[in-house]
């Protein structure tokens, strides 16, 4: 159908959001703002699907979350699942898209398990898994600015949906009329019969108390926290369980504390930026606090930012996951309940330190590829052969961490606990994190990992980020920054190169549009790739010497060089 005609076909049939009309009729002259509503469906991938609200093809609305239901209601009923679960977080109509899609699921014949009230991602992982669904969503998206909503999908295993199951998904989103296409329940009628029930307290409780049973070591010092939820979805369970662990003297910073997808004061609500961190650093000037602690709305990420003389550093995920490792390694195998053949998990853009201190304990380090399922994914095969007992830790650079095996997804709740937990300990023992940091460095050498990232937006954005990767593939440097690239591997091809002798080696983790340039010194790397959530090519270094002037130094080289040609 041409764009004009699905424009037409919007006007017509998209009665039943009265926001969505309003916004179809301004667009009526405006041949670049319906282009960009209808040039292309909001494509169902690994990420299920993410999008800025509104009406059109191209946008999250009641209509694409139907039709996405649908698709995925198709898939449940194909391998016989009877049930699946849904969370939402505080977006804007997170709320309306979890009933649209309880209310498509419970047409379907799935018995539904919905939250009654907003609730962290890791909390849906968790409901899956004790309920035992075949599927989960939660309506959320994640760190995006308040303009964007998403729709996460996840199987019976409690991760998000493999490749080939989204494959499976979208195969059946495809055949399903945007406007009909979908079968629909009243939903009062469906909780009043059953075939939607609200998630009760007790798994809520229950989801607490395992996380509480992941604690290490007793809380003995007062360790004085600054805690934002950034208007989402942690404000409770985070409260919760640090209160559960002995963490008494929690203040939470009062602009930020209530759900708001509109995000105020945090425009862009991710942790890793210190714009997130601004109100609680305010009030930190104020009411000093050992620690400064932030979680993205639907809680799965978290970000820390540490007390360092009159002001606050705020600490990577990347330094954050390498603290976690080692705290979690040194006082296990100092207490005696650390497993034997332990094993840790990270994505390849992550940091090697991380690697460095498995091995000084003896723990098992993969690397898998970038999205925590690919973690969760470790944990479900060790699993199968009964050993998920060896599993210590999982984390990505990007703020994302989880430490047990009943939630397949990253955790600000756990994660949150344990960097509390930790900061307690070793302020019982006279340290800061910092200075904890500071002699895993000395230890194993300085590790500088940096990252950058391009927005490109619209269909010409989309167009050109493909082009930048195909001129990548085609013709990859031979040197960066005057620095030799000593081996390509390109994920999305499936083989590595030697590029001094041409000789190719195959890959074994599984094909992905990521290209990853190994420099001289081992462990030194510059990775490229597309985000799977945004419209942004990200770019990863990790620079290693033995000063951090020369670490950095060749980081920011490498990381110049890369950036020109975007």
């Amino acid at each position: 159908m041409e764009i004009q005609e699905l424009y037409l076909q919007w006007m017509e049939h998209a009665t039943e959001d009265a926001d969505l009309i309003p916004e179809l009729q301004a667009i009526a002259n405006d041949q670049d703002g319906i282009f960009d509503r209808f040039y292309r469906e909001l494509e169902f991938g690994t990420a299920g699907l993410r999008g800025v609200l509104g009406a059109g093809t191209n946008r999250m609305n009641i209509y694409t979350v139907r039709k996405a239901t649908q698709g995925l209601a198709d898939y449940i009923k194909e391998v016989g699942g009877k049930s699946a679960a849904i969370a939402y977080d505080s977006r804007i109509k997170s709320d309306l898209f979890a009933r649209e899609a309880a209310r498509v699921l419970a047409a379907n014949g799935i018995k539904v398990y919905l939250y009654s009230e907003l609730m962290p991602t890791p909390m849906l992982s968790y409901a899956v898994r004790q309920l035992a669904c075949t599927a989960g969503i939660v309506v959320t998206a994640s760190h995006n600015p308040a303009k964007y909503n998403g729709y996460k999908a996840y199987g019976a295993d409690g991760c998000q949906l493999s490749v080939e199951n989204s494959a499976k998904v979208l195969e059946y989103v495809d055949k399903v009329a945007m406007f009909g296409g979908a079968k629909l329940t009243d939903f009062d009628t469906a909780l009043a019969d059953g075939s939607i029930e609200y998630i009760s307290e007790e798994l809520i409780d229950r989801y607490l108390d395992d996380v509480a049973s992941c604690a290490i070591e007793p809380v003995t010092s007062d360790l004085k926290v600054i805690y934002t939820p950034l208007n989402g979805t942690g404000n409770k369970p985070v409260r919760r369980i640090l209160e559960k662990i002995g963490i008494k003297n929690v203040t939470v910073v009062p602009e930020q504390e209530y759900p708001d997808g509109n995000f105020p004061t945090a425009p862009y609500p991710n942790p890793e930026i210190r714009q997130a961190f601004e109100c609680g650093l305010a009030l930190a000037r104020k009411q000093p606090a050992d620690l400064l602690l932030a979680t993205d709305p639907d809680a799965d990420r978290v970000g820390i930012a540490v007390k360092d003389g009159d002001d606050y550093t705020l600490m990577s995920g990347n330094e954050v996951g390498a603290l976690l490792l080692n705290y979690i390694l040194s006082r296990r195998a100092a207490n005696g309940t650390l497993p034997n053949n332990p094993v840790a998990v990270k994505t390849i853009v992550s940091t090697q330190l991380a690697a460095k201190i498995a091995e000084k304990y003896g723990c098992q380090m993969i690397d898998v590829l970038t999205g925590f399922k690919y973690i969760g994914e470790q944990v479900g095969l060790l699993e199968e052969k009964g050993e998920d007992d060896r599993f210590v830790f999982g984390f990505e650079e990007s703020y994302g961490y989880n430490a047990s095996r009943f939630v397949r997804d990253k955790d600000a709740v756990i994660a949150s606990m344990l960097i509390c937990e930790m900061a307690a300990y070793y302020k019982g023992e006279g340290k800061s994190l910092l200075e904890v940091l500071a002699d895993l460095y000395k230890e194993h050498g300085i590790f500088c990992c940096s990252q950058n990232s391009f927005t490109f937006e619209g269909a010409a954005g989309m167009e050109k980020m493909a082009g930048i990767m195909t001129a990548l593939r085609n013709e990859p440097p031979k040197t960066i920054n005057g620095d030799a690239v000593t081996a390509v591997l390109d994920f999305g091809t499936s083989v590595e190169t030697d590029t001094a002798t041409g000789k190719q080696t195959p890959i074994t983790l599984p094909k992905s549009n990521v290209l990853y340039y190994r420099m001289g010194n081992a462990g030194d790397n510059v990775i490229v790739r597309p985000s799977g959530t945004e419209p942004k090519i990200k770019i990863y270094i990790t620079a290693i010497a033995d000063t951090e002037e020369k670490a950095k130094a060749k980081s920011d080289g490498w990381l110049k060089a890369m950036s020109s040609q975007f």
